[in-house]
């Protein structure tokens, strides 16, 4: 016996909140759907796992993600690239990079106790003075001053 189950799974999609082609139904108990004519019996149902929603698909970004990786890596390479050094990535950006990270790694020196409270503001002054090149220099001064500190 063929049903047409169309009212009833527009019942369901109304009920459920979702669109009538995310709504499935079970092919063993399409009589008991038949027979439900209200929506307390589709939330039943629904409960019962005889009506089923699908889950929501959407629109795939992959290939649109793989394009834009495409065109940002274009001309990147070294012999593509004009101007000077500093036309790309300014003095200011990277002199502030330097000093957060230098700053950073004096905080986590005098937050162990490597170094004591003047030590570190002279070395404060030296990172924000650009007397220190790199983390590697400004270790290289702070074990010169622990090293001072203990003779």
């Amino acid at each position: 016996m063929v049903v047409n189950l169309k009212a009833k799974k527009r019942l369901a999609s109304r009920v459920t909140g979702v669109g009538v082609h995310r709504i499935k139904f079970d092919s063993d108990h399409l009589d008991d759907i038949a027979d439900a004519i209200t929506r307390g019996n589709i939330r039943s149902l629904i409960t019962a796992n005889t009506i089923q929603i699908k889950p929501f698909t959407g629109t795939s970004r992959g290939r649109a993600q793989n394009k834009k990786d495409q065109k940002n890596k274009r001309g990147t390479g070294q012999g593509s690239k004009q101007g000077r050094k500093g036309a790309r990535v300014g003095k200011k950006e990277i002199y502030v990079a330097k000093v957060r990270s230098l700053r950073r790694l004096l905080k986590i020196a005098k937050d162990r106790k490597d170094i004591t409270n003047p030590e570190f503001w002279t070395l404060y002054k030296k990172v924000g003075g650009n007397t220190v090149r790199n983390k590697a220099h400004l270790r290289l001064l702070m074990t010169e001053i622990i090293t001072k500190r203990k003779d």
